[in-house]
């Protein structure tokens, strides 16, 4: 089949853009009620709200989230990627108009949690549909350059805000909501011209098509080395996936099988509770409330400030999208986590000397604490790539429900706890360091179907994935894992070779 986005490089190039607009959008959602909440007529429409009901009304958005990856659990793995993306922008266009048009707080709830419904499909289908249409040379700075357009799209949304803080009246706040339309649109009329996942395809019989993809995405030939090479490593990491009946029940994802299907779920509902429990969104989603509750600040100075911190966010990410294949997933999170730690405690001790004599210095120095809290949460924890196969929804769920969770108390605990809030993300960033050091295996430049053999292999994984790293390091690839369970995999590559010849 033809597609007006040509094949190659080019095809490469569209599906790059179509997953990066996807995620500058998400990024987008996330970032443009900061500028808003200190908006002089959206509170007088919405009359005043407390900070529960702000709390409320903000973080309903990552609860409709939470939905949206269970929705996609269910149904997505039957859709297939193309048609999930675009059954995402659906919800989104449909929340976002709803929350344009909103004029009471429930009208607006309900917009927030469908917008909500179509972001959680979307984050937990879009990174995935990259790294099974990307080369395992170029998937880490790939899905690193996925959340540095998160920043991208939080920084638009911020500077956006404040731009139209000078328009006044309604536009000023329903003009940057209904933004979002603009980038969901985009993102359809790119995956019109995009092929469906590979993995999916062989996953679902449909191997002529999944060769005719993988040979359009590379630009060659049936008979070429590389798509051999690719269309043999998918086929044996779906062994384990076809040999085990039960794989798509829910039970299934938390046994300990073969493949260590409950490990690895587990890995990606903590990785994903620790991007949120660092206390991220405190920032995102309510930087200038946070100047200007905890500091001080006028609402017009916080919003600038806002913008600038945020930017952080944004300039941090560069160095992952460009470095993290060879920086290391593991390593860059265990320091991360220890940087992004002293610099909630310094938030803290600052903030709690605001009262001082040298107060005005102190207050400054919290602020200056909080571009280092954002530059390194950019540079570390932002990059973490997101898990995949049908874990890939209880990982990202397990982001929305966090992220619900901390964007409700965050306008409390701020408002009431003070400085005293600031350790509480302090001693959760903490507590992440001998987390990943004991526990998450590296996967730096390795196939996704590599990957799976660190899991299936005896022994520790964190262990496997050293013993792995030694073996290319010295022979170039990874030696045969007998006795893995893949072999089932090789009646289906007989099925597929008999069906791709004509390819």
């Amino acid at each position: 089949m033809h597609s007006f986005l040509g094949r190659g490089k080019t095809l490469q190039f569209a599906l790059t853009v179509c997953c990066l607009m996807a995620f500058v959008l998400f990024g987008y959602d996330q970032g443009v009620f900061g500028g808003i909440l200190e908006n002089k007529d959206w509170l007088d429409q919405f009359n005043h709200p407390s900070d529960s009901k702000t709390g409320i009304v903000v973080s309903c958005y990552n609860l409709g989230c939470f939905a949206g990856c269970v929705v996609n659990y269910m149904i997505g793995e039957m859709l297939g990627r193309r048609r999930s993306i675009w059954f995402a922008m659906a919800f989104v266009i449909v929340g976002a108009t709803l929350q344009t048009s909103a004029f009471t707080v429930p009208h607006l709830i309900i917009g927030r949690l469908i917008t909500g419904v179509g972001t959680g499909i979307k984050t937990s289908t879009v990174p995935m549909y990259q790294s099974e249409l990307c080369d395992q040379r170029s998937r880490g700075r790939l899905v690193s350059a996925e959340v540095l357009f998160v920043g991208i799209g939080i920084v638009i949304a911020y500077w956006f805000d404040f731009g139209m803080s000078y328009v006044g009246g309604p536009i000023a706040w329903r003009l940057p909501i209904a933004a979002q339309i603009i980038f969901a649109l985009v993102v359809v009329i790119l995956v019109i011209g995009l092929p469906e996942s590979p993995r999916w395809l062989y996953k679902h019989g449909k191997y002529e098509e999944a060769m005719e993809t993988l040979c359009k995405v590379y630009d060659k030939e049936s008979t070429d080395v590389y798509i051999l090479a690719e269309r043999d490593a998918i086929i044996s990491a779906l062994g384990p996936e076809l040999e085990n009946t039960e794989s798509n029940s829910l039970l299934a994802l938390f046994k300990e099988d073969n493949v260590k299907t409950r490990y690895r779920v587990l890995l990606a509902w903590w990785v994903m509770f620790m991007n949120q429990a660092g206390g991220i969104n405190l920032v995102v989603y309510y930087a200038p409330s946070v100047l200007v509750q905890n500091i001080g600040m006028t609402p017009k100075l916080a919003q600038i400030l806002a913008g600038f911190i945020n930017l952080m966010f944004a300039l941090g990410s560069i160095i992952p999208t460009l470095t993290l294949d060879r920086m290391g997933r593991r390593r860059t999170m265990i320091w991360g986590c220890a940087g992004l730690s002293i610099s909630m405690l310094m938030v803290a001790v600052l903030l709690s000397r605001s009262d001082a004599p040298n107060g005005h210095a102190c207050a400054i120095g919290a602020i200056a604490f909080l571009f280092i809290y954002m530059l390194i949460f950019g540079m570390t924890a932002n990059c973490v790539p997101w898990a995949r196969t049908r874990g890939t929804a209880i990982g990202v769920g397990s982001n929305w429900l966090w992220n619900f969770t901390v964007v409700m108390i965050t306008p409390v605990i701020i408002n009431r706890l003070h400085w005293k809030a600031y350790l509480v993300f302090m001693a959760t960033n903490a507590a992440f360091v001998p987390a990943f050091y004991f526990f998450f295996p590296e996967t730096s430049n390795l196939r996704l179907e590599e990957i799976d053999l660190i899991f299936t292999r005896p022994g520790n994984p964190v262990q496997n994935a050293r013993e792995m790293a030694m073996e290319i390091k010295r022979f170039g690839h990874i030696a045969e894992n007998t006795g893995s369970g893949l072999e089932p995999a090789m009646v289906l590559k007989e099925e597929s070779d008999e069906q791709c010849e004509h390819a």
